[in-house]
This record gives C-alpha cells, structure tokens and sequence, in this order.
C-alpha cells in the first residue's frame, strides 16, 4: 500500500536522517541512529500490525519492544528486538505500532512505516 507523499515527513526525513548519506549502507545508518539512539523510548508496548510468514505473531498480539539489534543485522531492513514467550525475537519495525508512546518514539515508528509504506529502499 502507497501512502500519499507528505512534504514535512519527507522534509524531516532529508535533514534529520538521510543528511549524507551517499549510499545505501550511509542510508540504513541513517536510520539505525535516527531510531537508535535519537527518537524511541526503550522499552516501549507495542501492536503487531502485519503478519509475516517467518514470524510466529499474530496481527494485534501486543509485544514489549526492548531495542534494536546490531546494525549489521538491520542493513536491509529496521528491526526492533521484542520479548515474547521468555525469549528475545527480532521483527520489522514496520510491522507494529506503539501503544501509549511518547511523541518522539510515534513519529519515528510513522516515519519509518511511512518510508516503507512509499517504496523508498537503502
């Protein structure tokens, strides 16, 4: 599904996060940090919002989203490091919602939904 373009997203996306970035592994550190170390609030509650063939969570399951993993594992795509069931899991960032999350952490998930949601690629 393509979201219509949004010029304040894309303008804040251009100079908070793609600022530099040459190519597509400048472009996924981008991100890494942009989410990382500058906007979510670790840990955070969270809803499954999409379905993945290689994840055993249901769409609505909520989750406690306790960070990101290496930035090795997140070149092709942001993934965030959820609990489930006693363990450690890592999933799309794309593919949750927070839940009673601050405003920096809600528009650093839409913003990456969002870049996702347009086709845009590292």
């Amino acid at each position: 599904m393509r979201v219509t373009k949004d010029k304040e997203r894309e303008q804040r996306i251009a100079m908070e996060i793609m600022v530099d970035a040459g190519d597509a592994e400048e472009r996924a550190l981008g991100w890494y940090y942009y989410l990382q170390e500058e906007k979510l609030q670790f840990p955070f509650k969270a809803r499954r919002t999409a379905e993945s063939p290689i994840s055993p969570l249901r769409i609505g399951e909520e989750v406690v989203v306790v960070g990101m993993p290496s930035e090795e594992e997140c070149e092709n795509d942001m993934l965030v490091n959820i609990e489930w069931q006693e363990q450690t899991l890592s999933i799309p960032l794309s593919q949750v919602e927070g839940t009673g999350v601050d405003d920096e952490t809600q528009e650093a998930i839409a913003d990456w939904r969002y870049w996702v949601q347009r086709g845009y690629e590292f």
